[in-house]
C-alpha cells in the first residue's frame, strides 16, 4: 500500500471500528448517533445539516436529509389512516415533525398520546422538546421531568442536562430571547488566567470545575436542538477551553453569521479566537492544524439510509449516487466491506455525484484524484472515513487542474470487494462538469 493511501485507510478504519450508540433526546428510531464526542468539524457539519432539514431550501433544490424526514412523515401519516399508531410510531412521527420544523403538528400528535401512554419515555421526551421549541418553557420543564424519570440509565444524564437548560432559560424570562451570555450549565467562567477570554486557554481554577463529560453533553444537546444558537456558542467555548481554538472560532463564526447573535461578549470572544486561528493557519507543517480534543468519532450522525426511497436504477442512463449510500457501507474487523443492495446494483453503471476534489499528488494537472463529500482543511489532520472517499480516474488522455469549489463527476462505478489496499469506490472513465 502506498504511504499516502495507507495513512488514509488506517486512520479512517480506526474511526469506523468505534461502537455506535443509538441515542437522541429527540427520539426518532430512524436516527443513530456515533459515540461522542465527535470531531468538531464533523459535529458542526452534521449539526448544520440537521438545522437545514428544518426548513425548505430557498432555492427550491432537494435536501436529502429533509426529504428523508418528509418521506418518514408521509409513511406514518398514511399508516395512521389505516389503523391506530403504536406508541413507538407516535413518538417517531412527533420527532420527525420536530426535525421538519413543524412543532405545532408535533404537539397535536404527542400531547394526546402522553395521556394514553403515560409511561412511554420517548413520547414524554419528544413532547418536552416540542413545548420548548414553541416557547412554552414551563410545560417543557414538566414534560422533561417525566422524561428524566422514565429515561434509561444511559440517557438519564443527557435528559437531566436538557431539563437544566430549560429551567435556566425559564428563570431568565424574556432576557433568554436576546442572550448576552451562554447558559450556565457547568458553573464555569470561560476566561483565562487574566480574567478575560484567552485563545486556547481556560484558567486553572475554572478548568477544575469543568466536568469530564461537558463536551459530550453539549454535543448531544446541540444535535437534539440544532437551531439553538446558545448551544453552538457553548460548544465553541468548550472547544477553546480544551485547546482547540480553530474549532472555537468556527463555532462563534456560526453564531454571528448564521444566527446573528449580537452579544458584545460573544463578538469580542469571536475576534480573539478568530485572530489566533488565522495565525495558526499561517504556520507551516501540520501540528498546528491538528485538533487537540480527544474524540471518539469523526462525525456524530450515522445516516440510516432507506433504499426504498431511491429511484429505480437505469442501465442506459446516468444514475444519481448519493453520498449517504456510500456511507452505508460497513467494514468488518478484517477490513472486508459489505455494500448495501442498491449500491451493489449500481456497480458497473454510469453514476454522477457532486463533491470536492482532493489531489493525491503534487502536480498541476492530474488524471486521478479523490472526490470528497465535504472539503478538508488539513488532509493529514482531518482524515475522512474510507466510505467518504471516491477514487476518480478520468478518461484516457484527459487531465484536470485542482479546483477548490464543488464539482460534478460522472463515470462508471466500480466497487472494491477484495483488495484491502485499494479504495472502496472508484469512478472509471470519468469526466468533470459544473455542479448543478
Amino acid at each position: 500500500m502506498n504511504s499516502f493511501r495507507g495513512r488514509v485507510l488506517v486512520g479512517a478504519l480506526a474511526v469506523l471500528s468505534l461502537p455506535a450508540l443509538a441515542r437522541a433526546g429527540l427520539h426518532y428510531s430512524g436516527e443513530q448517533f456515533a459515540e461522542l464526542p465527535s470531531r468538531p468539524s464533523g459535529f458542526l457539519t452534521d449539526q448544520r445539516a440537521l438545522r437545514a432539514a428544518g426548513r425548505e431550501r430557498p432555492d427550491g433544490l432537494p435536501s436529502p436529509l429533509r426529504d428523508d424526514y418528509l418521506a418518514a412523515a408521509t409513511r406514518l401519516e398514511k399508516l395512521a389512516k389505516t389503523r391506530a399508531l403504536t406508541a413507538d410510531e407516535i413518538a417517531d412521527l412527533g420527532a420527525v415533525y420536530i426535525r421538519l420544523g413543524k412543532t405545532d403538528s408535533a404537539l397535536n400528535v404527542l400531547a394526546p398520546a402522553v395521556r394514553k401512554f403515560s409511561e412511554h419515555f420517548r413520547i414524554a421526551a419528544n413532547l418536552g422538546t416540542a413545548f420548548q421549541l414553541t416557547g412554552d418553557l414551563e410545560r417543557a420543564g414538566v414534560q422533561l421531568e417525566e422524561a428524566v424519570r422514565l429515561a434509561p440509565a444511559k440517557l438519564k444524564p443527557f435528559e437531566q442536562a436538557h431539563l437544566k437548560l430549560v429551567r435556566l432559560r425559564l428563570k431568565e424570562g424574556k432576557a433568554a430571547n436576546q442572550p448576552a451570555t451562554i447558559d450556565d450549565l457547568f458553573g464555569v467562567k470561560f476566561v483565562g488566567a487574566s480574567g478575560s477570554p484567552e485563545a486556547g486557554a481556560l484558567a486553572d481554577a475554572e478548568l477544575k470545575k469543568l466536568p469530564a463529560d461537558a463536551l459530550v453533553t453539549v454535543q448531544q444537546l446541540g444535535l437534539w436542538l440544532p437551531a439553538d444558537a446558545r448551544l453552538l456558542w457553548q460548544f465553541g467555548e468548550l472547544c477553546n477551553a480544551l485547546g482547540d481554538v480553530r474549532a472555537a472560532a468556527a463555532a462563534l463564526d456560526g453564531c454571528v453569521t448564521e444566527f446573528a447573535l449580537g452579544s458584545p461578549d460573544l463578538r469580542k470572544r469571536r475576534l480573539v479566537y478568530r485572530a489566533a486561528a488565522d495565525e495558526l493557519a499561517k504556520k507551516p507543517g501540520h501540528e498546528q492544524h491538528r485538533g487537540t480534543l480527544k474524540t471518539k468519532s469523526s462525525r456524530p450522525l450515522i445516516k440510516a439510509f432507506d433504499e426504498a426511497l431511491l429511484p429505480a436504477i437505469e442501465s442506459d442512463k446516468t444514475n444519481a449516487l448519493p453520498w449517504p449510500l456510500l456511507a452505508a457501507t460497513s467494514i468488518n474487523a478484517k477490513g472486508r466491506p459489505a455494500f448495501v443492495k442498491y449500491l451493489e446494483q449500481l456497480d458497473g453503471k454510469t453514476v454522477a455525484l457532486t463533491g470536492f476534489m482532493q489531489p493525491v499528488k503534487d502536480e498541476l494537472a492530474a488524471r486521478e484524484f479523490l472526490l470528497l463529500e465535504y472539503p478538508v482543511g488539513c488532509w493529514f489532520c482531518e482524515v475522512p472515513d474510507p466510505t467518504g472517499l471516491l477514487n476518480v480516474e478520468l478518461k484516457a488522455g484527459k487531465s484536470a487542474e485542482a479546483r477548490k469549489g464543488l464539482i460534478k463527476v460522472t463515470g462508471t462505478l466500480v466497487l472494491n470487494r477484495a483488495d484491502p489496499e485499494g479504495y472502496l469506490f472508484s469512478l472509471k472513465d470519468a469526466r468533470i462538469g459544473e455542479a448543478d
